[in-house]
C-alpha cells in the first residue's frame, strides 16, 4: 500500500518548488522583459533542470500566464467591488505597498504586449476592457442612486481613471520618493468634487 505521508511530502515538495520558479521568472521578466527571458535562464536560477520547469509549466506561455494569475489573484483577494468607487481609488496606494514585485512584473509585461504577437495581448486587452466595465458600472450605480451626476460619460471617465492608476504605478516604480497615498487621495477628492451632484455633500471615505 502506498506510503500517504510520502506523497504528501513529495507534493509539498512540488509545490515548494513550483513557487519558486514563479518567484524567480517574476524576478528575471521584471528585469530582462519577457522576450529575454529564457526557460533556461529561470531554470537555473530556480535550481531546477529544465525539464523539471517544464514538468511544472509545459512552456513560457504557459508560465507568462502563471505569473499574471499571481497578480491578478492578489487583486482579487483584495478587492471590493461592492463598496464604493472613491474610496477603493483613494486607497489604490495601499496595493502598490502590498505588493511592489507583483506591480513590477505586471508594468513591464502589460508595456510588453502592446503588439498584437505578444503572448499576452490578447489577455490583457480584455483584462483592461473588463476593468474598464467595473469601473463603468460603479459610476452607473453612483449615478442611478444620485450620488453622481448623470451628464457623465461613465465609459470614458472609467478609462480616464484606469489610465491615472496606470500612469501613478509607471511612475511609482521609476520614482518610489513619490508620496502616493497623497496622491491617490487628492485625485479622489477631485473625482468627488467633479461627480458630485449640485449642491450634494462630498464624500470619499
Amino acid at each position: 500500500m502506498p506510503d500517504a505521508r510520502r506523497y504528501d511530502t513529495l507534493l509539498a515538495k512540488g509545490e515548494d518548488r513550483k513557487q519558486r520558479i514563479l518567484e524567480v521568472a517574476q524576478r528575471l521578466l521584471t528585469r530582462n522583459g519577457w522576450r529575454a527571458t529564457t526557460l533556461a535562464q529561470i531554470a537555473g536560477e530556480a535550481g531546477v533542470t529544465p525539464a523539471g520547469l517544464l514538468h511544472h509549466f509545459e512552456s513560457k506561455e504557459q508560465l507568462l500566464h502563471a505569473v499574471l494569475d499571481a497578480r491578478d489573484l492578489d487583486d482579487e483577494s483584495h478587492a471590493d467591488r461592492a463598496g464604493d468607487l472613491l474610496s477603493q481609488i483613494s486607497q489604490v496606494a495601499e496595493r502598490f505597498d502590498r505588493a511592489p514585485e507583483l506591480l513590477s512584473t505586471f508594468t513591464v509585461l502589460l508595456v510588453e504586449s502592446i503588439l498584437p504577437d505578444a503572448p499576452l495581448h490578447d489577455r490583457m486587452l480584455a483584462r483592461q476592457q473588463a476593468a474598464s466595465e467595473i469601473v463603468a458600472a460603479a459610476i452607473r450605480n453612483g449615478q442611478a442612486d444620485g450620488s453622481y451626476r448623470v451628464d457623465i460619460d461613465p465609459a470614458v471617465k472609467a478609462v480616464e481613471i484606469l489610465a491615472f492608476i496606470h500612469g501613478m504605478e509607471t511612475l511609482w516604480l521609476l520614482d518610489p520618493s513619490i508620496p502616493l497615498t497623497e496622491v491617490f487621495k487628492q485625485y479622489a477628492e477631485t473625482l468627488a468634487r467633479d461627480f458630485a451632484p449640485t449642491n450634494q455633500p462630498l464624500t470619499t471615505t
